[in-house]
């Protein structure tokens, strides 16, 4: 006893209260580093790759964000843009001080291999062709583009996300190509068209767009993307910055999405879609009807499929208010565990 009486501070309490500080510096310490490792930026690279067409090579340009992260790599996602923009300021927006702005570095602190691209007329990749580049040639493209990052990564499989004309894209892709694909998400998408005020203002233009395989693009054409549905639905410091960086790139698109939108959907076959489909709808997004979309998602034919409707969202999930919501639900089906039964 004597022993152990000698062996505690004689002031009676300084060593529990300095463990005490101990660990509380190590677990701010501890959390400080979760922090960084939060909002730290993660490099990116460049790539590119062909496709043929009308005999010729077709250049594509890609662009990778990918973590170094001492877990578990969680997939490869490959995003495809919409009819409007290109691939970079939709989906790896910088601001500064808001790292939050870039969707595919969000993805790649999570422990995804985070892929986008520019389709043909868009942005960074070949804008020679005469082509009005509809939806058939973004599935071209994804063919193209896909082929190259499952070579580059070893990926089995990609998980694919897609919004507006980008999930048309990705969903008659996924139609052609199964086997390259892990899951699908379908944002802002549309089916037949039925019911959409969108689509019905734009059909009022269908003349021009038929006749010119590209159209105009400016400020106001951009900013109404995100005003058209539902204003106050999108942080207007993220809209204006998401303006600069695409006009940036382009002061014209092609016009055969809207084209193919106005007239001749439906451009995929939700009976031939047989991979793992979430169908995501903004809460007001005037692009697709519920009910249009709800017909869709009935006809698809694997039961591992999920509609989510995102409340306080317009067309534009990811550049939205509430984008950490549209964040979360991909993060969930792409981190989805497949089944051990089905029951076949």
């Amino acid at each position: 006893m004597g022993g152990l009486r000698g062996a505690l501070p004689r002031n009676g309490g300084a060593a529990p209260t300095s463990r005490r500080g101990f660990l509380a510096a190590a677990g701010a310490a501890t959390l400080a580093t979760a922090a960084d490792a939060q909002t730290a930026a993660i490099p990116g690279t460049e790539h590119w790759t062909t496709k043929r067409a009308d005999d010729r090579d077709v250049r594509l340009f890609l662009w990778r964000r990918n973590a170094a992260s001492p877990g578990p790599r969680r997939g490869t996602i490959l995003f495809v843009h919409g009819s409007s923009v290109s691939s970079t300021p939709v989906f790896d927006l910088e601001i500064p001080g808001r790292p939050e702005a870039s969707t595919m570095q969000w993805f790649a602190r999570k422990g995804f291999d985070t892929w986008c691209f520019d389709c043909e007329g868009y942005g960074r990749s070949d804008k020679s062709r005469p082509v009005n580049a509809d939806v058939s040639c973004g599935a071209d493209d994804l063919a193209a583009v896909s082929e190259y990052v499952i070579r580059a990564t070893g990926a089995p499989k990609l998980m694919l996300y897609g919004s507006s004309s980008g999930a048309l894209r990705a969903a008659l892709f996924a139609q052609r190509h199964p086997e390259r694909v892990q899951r699908l998400a379908l944002d802002a998408m549309v089916y037949t068209g039925e019911g959409s005020p969108t689509l019905a203002e734009r059909r009022k233009r269908l003349a021009a767009y038929r006749a010119n395989h590209r159209r105009p693009l400016d400020r106001d054409m951009i900013r109404s993307i995100f005003t058209r549905d539902h204003p106050g639905t999108s942080d207007l410091t993220f809209v204006e910055a998401f303006a600069d960086a695409v006009l940036a790139l382009n002061d014209s698109v092609p016009t055969g999405t809207y084209v193919d939108m106005s007239a001749n959907l439906p451009v995929c076959d939700p009976e031939k879609i047989l991979v793992p489909t979430m169908v995501m709808r903004g809460q007001y997004d005037g692009i697709a009807s519920f009910r249009d979309l709800m017909n869709f998602f009935e006809k698809l034919p694997n039961p591992d499929k999920q509609f989510i409707v995102m409340p306080g969202i317009a067309h534009t999930s990811t550049r939205s208010k509430n984008f950490a919501i549209a964040n979360h639900v991909i993060e969930q089906f792409f981190g989805q565990p497949a089944p051990v039964y089905t029951g076949a």
